[in-house]
């Protein structure tokens, strides 16, 4: 779109199941008629050949030979009409009209407003009373979110949070954490052909105040706060931030369940470390939602014992290589880290970095690795770059010890850990305490 504005003849290309999503970015840019050519998905995987007969075949949205859609697109002018912009209608009623219970549930599904789970259909009354979780106003807005980059920004205030709270069948006193989950600006629904997912912390004394749980079952359907906080968040994501609707504004190939809820207090009466909030520069009596992106992969053991070096060295290896893992660790795992020498969660995140490595073949052979680092390090940029000059043998480091973050929280009841998809941005570690 900037080189058409420039007056460069530009068309952009695209697979064909992002079509609908390629449109509306066009719309959003005030180029409603940008010139767009397509090839079928998928593009991975695909040989040399495979990949000549998409741009010799035809175009699968514009139902013409590709190279057609190239040529006339780079050899016609854009005209007014192409350049007159569009705007969005965001507005709606915000009573539906008198019906059953059972039609306005059918109607909230058909419209994908819910997880197709059962919800608690939000009345005024039911808001109303959600409202009385915060001292802050029903039209302050809260934050904005969006499905996928380069798609519009959504805007939402706090009661259309409160709405979704409601549905989730949480409680009033739950309100603040979850405002504190949509101002974050990550959204629970993130839209990729990997199907991401986002889980929670919490930290602070608000886990108590509400009845959060952080002993057995902890990333489990077990507490009611845990659950129904997480379960309120995929909610709002989804109808705060302009839908989560398959093939449209979710293009996961196969799904991902987190996207139901995960939200987890941290143990911290109970662990040997400082906590998470701490850490990111918060006091110890103040509360907060620290929300990570990037759920997509689950690596678990037990330990440390014997072998346990080798074990996690098996493990980073095993994670996606530009997606940062987040440890989760049960108290237990954490004191035998201890007398391992790792007294601090930093000394412990240090040794993750130093040791998570794999050749630099492996490494550069990655999909995504390639997509988003290869240009970074083709740039100049470290540590990519230096990662680029590395023999094909050589180790390379897949992490930065600063990207890497450790959680405890769990029942003792094995000395159990996870490797969880988690990327955490320092302002995505949100203070609860300012939306009480």
């Amino acid at each position: 779109m900037s080189l058409e504005e420039a007056g460069v003849p530009t068309v952009a290309i695209h697979t064909h199941v992002f079509a609908r999503l390629a449109q509306s970015v066009a719309l959003a840019g005030g180029m409603a008629t940008t010139r767009q050519a397509y090839v079928p998905q998928p593009l991975v995987g695909m040989t040399a050949a495979g990949l000549r007969g998409y741009i010799e075949g035809t175009d699968p949205i514009n139902k013409r030979p590709f190279m057609q859609e190239l040529i006339e697109g780079l050899s016609a002018p854009l005209n007014d009409n192409d350049l007159s912009g569009t705007s969005f209608e965001r507005s709606s009623d915000k009573f539906l009209a008198a019906d059953s219970e059972d039609n306005i549930r059918a109607f909230f599904e058909a419209n994908h407003w819910t997880d197709f789970m059962p919800i608690v259909l939000p009345t005024e009354e039911r808001v109303d009373a959600m409202l009385k979780g915060t001292s802050h106003e029903a039209d302050k807005v809260v934050g904005r979110l969006r499905p996928t980059a380069f798609r519009e920004f959504w805007e939402f205030n706090v009661e259309k949070v409160a709405v979704n709270a409601v549905m989730a069948g949480a409680r009033p006193e739950y309100l603040p954490v979850i405002l504190a989950h949509m101002a974050s600006g990550v959204t629970a629904r993130s839209s990729s052909t990997t199907s991401f997912a986002s889980f929670s912390v919490v930290n602070g004394p608000i886990r108590g105040e509400i009845g959060m749980d952080d002993g057995i079952g902890v990333m489990g359907p077990h507490n009611h706060a845990n659950v129904t906080i997480g379960r309120a968040f995929n909610l709002a994501s989804i109808n705060l931030q302009g839908g989560s609707e398959p093939g449209d504004t979710y293009m996961g190939s196969l799904g991902n369940p987190m996207n139901y809820a995960l939200t987890f207090p941290e143990a911290e009466e109970r662990s040997p470390w400082q906590p998470l909030h701490v850490q990111k520069g918060f006091k110890p009596e103040q509360s907060t939602v620290s929300v990570f992106f990037g759920g997509r992969y689950n690596i678990a053991g037990f330990g440390p014992r014997e072998t346990w070096a080798e074990q996690f060295k098996r493990a980073f290896a095993a994670c996606q290589h530009n997606l940062v893992p987040t440890l989760i660790v049960d108290p237990i795992t954490a004191r035998q880290f201890v007398d391992l020498g790792f007294d601090t969660k930093e000394k412990l995140s240090q040794w993750m970095a130093d040791n998570g490595t794999l050749p630099a073949r492996e490494y550069w052979d990655d999909l995504w690795v390639q997509t988003l680092q290869l240009p970074m390090a083709q740039a100049g940029v470290e540590p990519y770059a230096a990662k680029l000059k590395a023999a094909d043998d050589e180790e390379v480091t897949l992490f930065e010890a600063g990207d890497l973050n450790i959680v405890v929280t769990g029942g003792e009841t094995q000395g159990a850990w996870k490797l969880l998809a988690g990327r955490l941005t320092k302002e995505a570690t949100v203070s609860v305490d300012d939306w009480r």
